[in-house]
């Protein structure tokens, strides 16, 4: 009884402990992160200023796949990594950028401006050994606009002081505007990438599969690196244990009841 009993109240513990950790990850969840939208349109009639700081509509822009990649110029942490992940990966996947695909990078920060994106976009254009500067748009537009793009990719960002919280992710587009992909992180294999962009010049769409960091691990700013993510690892950590421990109680009390008759 005395067994029973004590395992009893580690179960309950650990169920009260999953409780709680569930709920201080629901806190920050429902105001960022990504809710997928495969197969969705991207509304063609948005417009943006350019870097030349001209306005331009997503519709005379998206006409072959591209890799969309919502960011914000100021940054302290996730955006440059994430864009030097997409640089990294134009290098190496193969395939001609410009001919094949094309890169839009769109600021969700109303207040940044052409005079920021240019200066952005020749910061990593430098990394490439061709010269993609016509093939690599940098935008920036109102909050109505923005809204209207971040909400149709299911982009979910919160404002913190001067800077935002944010996910790390890339959005894949067909030429006729359709959400084909999505690829979290900031560093991505060539291999993925280049299915993920011949896919959508076939306009197919194919649901994410590895979601794994973006479980495991949040972003470190300031270490500029990702670090695990203490209250979700120890929440399944521990509905692991009580599903442990319930099952040991049962195959004690089983064989309890087996010695006894």
């Amino acid at each position: 009884m005395k067994t029973r009993s004590f395992l009893s109240g580690i179960i309950i513990a650990l169920f009260l402990l999953f409780h709680f950790s569930v709920q201080a990850q629901s806190v920050i969840s429902p105001e960022v992160g990504v809710d997928e939208h495969l197969d969705s349109i991207i509304p063609r009639n948005l417009t943006f200023m350019n870097e030349q700081n001209k306005p331009v509509t997503l519709g005379q822009i998206l006409n072959k796949p591209t890799i969309l990649t919502l960011v914000y110029f100021d940054c302290p942490g996730l955006c440059s990594p994430l864009l030097d992940g997409v640089s990294e990966v134009v290098e190496k996947m193969g395939m001609e950028l410009g001919r094949d695909y094309q890169i839009v990078t769109v600021s969700f920060n109303y207040k940044d401006t052409p005079e920021k994106a240019i200066r952005k976009k020749n910061t990593f254009l430098k990394k490439h050994s061709k010269d993609h500067s016509k093939d690599w748009y940098y935008l920036t537009g109102d909050s109505a606009n923005i809204y209207a793009l971040v909400k149709a990719v299911g982009f979910k960002f919160k404002q913190q002081g001067v800077d935002y919280i944010h996910p790390g992710v890339i959005t894949i587009v067909s030429p006729k505007g359709k959400i084909t992909r999505y690829l979290y992180g900031v560093r991505f294999l060539p291999f993925d990438v280049k299915m993920a962009i011949i896919e959508a010049g076939k306009e197919q769409s194919r649901p994410t599969i590895n979601r794994l960091l973006q479980f495991c691990f949040s972003y470190d700013p300031e270490g500029r690196r990702y670090t695990l993510a203490v209250t979700k690892i120890s929440a399944t950590i521990i509905i692991f244990l009580a599903l442990v421990l319930f099952i040991t109680l049962l195959i004690r009390s089983k064989k309890k009841a087996t010695n006894t008759n």
